[in-house]
C-alpha cells in the first residue's frame, strides 16, 4: 500500500526536512516486507491566496485517485501508535493499493475536504504547526511498520 503525504507549503532544507527524510526511509525500508509503502510527499502551495478552499483544491489534485483519504485534523481521532498501526494494516488487508494524509495549511484544512475524508487523526488536542505535523506523521508511519514488523522501536 502506497502512502501519500498530501500537504499544503513547501517544506525547505533544515531539521524539519532531515528528520521527515529520515523516518520515511525507515518506513520504507521496513514496510517493503510488510507490503506498505513506498512513502511518497507531494507538496501544494496557493501563491494567489485563495484560503482554505483554494489549497482544497489543490489537495485534492495531488490525492491519488481512488486512494483512501485520511485527514489530520484537531478535530479527529487520537489513537495510540499500535492503534495506528493495525488500522495501516487493516487498510492494507482491505485491498487498499494508496491512502493519502492530508495535511493543510496555517489555518487547517477545508470542511469541504474534511467531509470528504474515510479518516480523520488528531495528535491531541494541541494544535501543532502544520510542518511539524508532517515530521510526526513520518515518525509514526515508521513507528506502525516497526510494531507490525515486531521491532523492539517501539516500547510500552
Amino acid at each position: 500500500m502506497k502512502v501519500h503525504i498530501c500537504a499544503v507549503g513547501r517544506l525547505r532544507g533544515g531539521a524539519e526536512r532531515d528528520l521527515i527524510d529520515d523516518y520515511l526511509t525507515r518506513f520504507d525500508r521496513t514496510g517493503r516486507a510488510l507490503g506498505l509503502g513506498p512513502a511518497q510527499i507531494h507538496e501544494v502551495e496557493d501563491k494567489k491566496g485563495g484560503g482554505t478552499a483554494a489549497e482544497a483544491a489543490l489537495l485534492e489534485r495531488a490525492i491519488p485517485q481512488g486512494a483512501l483519504l485520511c485527514t489530520l485534523d484537531e478535530r479527529g481521532k487520537v489513537m495510540s501508535s499500535p492503534d495506528f498501526a493495525n488500522l495501516l494494516a487493516r487498510w492494507r488487508e482491505d485491498g487498499r493499493s494508496d491512502v493519502a494524509f492530508a495535511i493543510g495549511g496555517a489555518d487547517g484544512l477545508d470542511p469541504g475536504l474534511r467531509a470528504q475524508a474515510d479518516a480523520s487523526l488528531s495528535f491531541g488536542k494541541m494544535v501543532w504547526p502544520h510542518m511539524l505535523a508532517r515530521v510526526m506523521l513520518s515518525e509514526q508511519l515508521y513507528r506502525a511498520a516497526s510494531i507490525l514488523a515486531g521491532s523492539p522501536y517501539h516500547r510500552v
